[in-house]
């Protein structure tokens, strides 16, 4: 019966790895898994009368699929959430899809800034600003051109001659695209600068208010900020020359048809 017992007793143990002997049969260092297995993830199956853990045949298999999300990015939370199955690894991979979309987006518009600071010479100052106007969200680029249109027009009526530049203004696309180019970026950081300048600012109050008592009407059609965005862009990347006729034709499908030359004029100012 002692001898059983001794025989069960070694089989158990030949079944049983430490740290070390995982590591070697994973790839994985000894630091990694000995910080797994102090978080958690990885607890040992027992401990020798030495007090060393020791772990079964099915940490090796554990060990491989912790690894394998680790390499796909997931953090240890998520990890442990899978493992203990409070997760299923579609619900985890589904939130990490997102994070990873909202980190490309981010790497993307730092590649356009940096590619548009490369094409011209900018200052510290310059660099910073756009980057942070660059990284706004769509709400928060939405929210400056707001407050904009909200200072310029205070107290005008919203009938007045003018004031649906203020509606136009407010349905701009305020979204850059998921992989904008370097004159996008430019583009919007102009924008954000001169909406944000107070003496442009000043500039369109008092033209506003002008044109609201009737010192200067202006029967200047805004073009449709869609329409803008739509053919402008492309044509412009297209290499086509504002004053040909093709540029000539993309234009009339801008700006509404019968447009005098002096309200072009005022229009293009």
């Amino acid at each position: 019966m002692t001898d059983r017992h001794t025989e069960d007793k070694s089989h158990a143990q030949e079944t049983l790895f430490t740290i070390g002997q995982l590591a070697r049969r994973t790839g994985l260092s000894v630091r990694t898994i000995r910080f797994w297995s102090d978080c958690g993830i990885l607890p040992p199956t027992d401990r020798t009368d030495a007090g060393y853990r020791v772990y079964d045949g099915e940490a090796v298999a554990r060990l491989e699929l912790v690894r394998t999300l680790r390499e796909l990015g997931l953090g240890l939370d998520a990890v442990q959430q899978v493992l203990a199955q409070q997760a299923t690894l579609r619900q985890v991979a589904q939130t990490h899809v997102a994070a990873l979309d909202a980190a490309i987006r981010t790497l993307r518009l730092h590649r356009a800034v940096l590619r548009t600071v490369a094409k011209r010479s900018t200052t510290i100052e310059e660099i910073t600003l756009m980057n942070k106007l660059a990284r706004l969200s769509a709400q928060e680029r939405q929210q400056i051109i707001d407050d904009f249109v909200d200072r310029a027009f205070a107290g005008i009526d919203a009938g007045a001659p003018g004031a649906g530049i203020a509606q136009a203004m407010r349905q701009m696309p305020a979204d850059l695209p998921d992989d904008p180019t370097p004159e996008q970026v430019d583009a919007w950081v102009e924008l954000a600068e001169l909406v944000q300048d107070p003496s442009f600012q000043e500039r369109v109050r008092l033209m506003a208010v002008t044109g609201a008592q009737g010192g200067q009407p202006q029967s200047v059609p805004a073009p449709n900020p869609q329409l803008v965005s739509e053919h402008a862009g492309g044509t412009l990347a297209a290499g086509v020359r504002p004053d040909s006729a093709e540029g000539k034709a993309v234009l009339d499908r801008m700006v509404p048809a019968g447009t005098s030359s002096e309200a072009r004029t005022q229009l293009r100012e």
